[in-house]
């Protein structure tokens, strides 16, 4: 896409300001996605909307193109345990609650008391929120306590700061083949140059699991980037 240096300054007709191709491409190629996306639940759209409307974090939620990702890779991997840190308003938990079989848990820590109440409110409400286990407490303390080798995914969503420290009691958590999804893997961006201690504890975090030997690694630009990350089998 060219932009002009003369007249509006480099603005298009609608006078927003584009600066770099991403600025231009970035929202039009997510609604893009989205409308290509088979719709979620009408709860889940609920949650969406509730969300983005009545919450201070908008961004924080997941959304359709991601929730269904989420929900696909329930699905491929036929996973029936999963643990999740940091649900939020209960979106992300709920769309892999939904396609777990019917024996299937998903154990959800959430540190925030006002966070984990509204999400068990939407829980209570949805016919696969039985599926659902909701811990409350520092997330730390609650993967540690948590069996070794009996998980088959694991979404990490929460504090940046502890990153690393979720992702090495998660590989203790996993089965062989098992999945770790770390969210918010660009953080916006500032992993390139990070300079708050958020970016730098992301960006060691990125480091951290691509020099891992233990895992496969695959590292996907959707939404805030996802790292998707597959315990290796100790018997290879």
């Amino acid at each position: 896409m060219k932009t002009s240096n003369s007249g509006n300054g480099g603005q298009p007709g609608n006078g927003k300001a584009i600066y770099s191709f991403m600025d231009a491409v970035a929202g039009e190629a997510e609604q893009y996605a989205q409308d290509h996306t088979s719709p979620m639940s009408p709860l889940l759209e609920e949650i969406e909307r509730y969300t983005l409307q009545e919450t201070d974090y908008p961004s924080m939620l997941t959304g359709r193109v991601e929730g269904r990702f989420l929900q696909l890779l329930v699905a491929f991997s036929e996973a029936r345990n999963v643990v999740y840190v940091g649900p939020f308003t209960g979106y992300s938990a709920l769309a892999m609650a939904e396609a777990l079989a019917p024996d299937g848990r998903v154990v959800t820590i959430e540190h925030d008391f006002a966070n984990a109440e509204l999400a068990q409110a939407f829980f209570d409400r949805s016919p696969h929120g039985g599926k659902i286990e909701l811990r409350r407490g520092e997330a730390i303390d609650i993967l540690k306590s948590l069996p070794a080798g009996a998980t088959d995914i694991v979404f990490i969503d929460a504090d940046k700061a502890n990153y690393l420290c979720y992702y090495h009691e998660s590989m203790r958590l996993l089965r062989d083949g098992g999945l770790i999804i770390a969210d918010n893997a660009l953080w916006y961006g500032r992993v390139f140059e990070p300079e708050d201690e958020d970016s730098k504890a992301m960006a060691l975090f990125n480091e951290e699991v691509n020099a891992d030997d233990r895992a496969e690694k695959l590292f996907l630009t959707l939404r805030d980037g996802i790292y998707l990350i597959r315990k290796k089998s100790t018997l290879r």
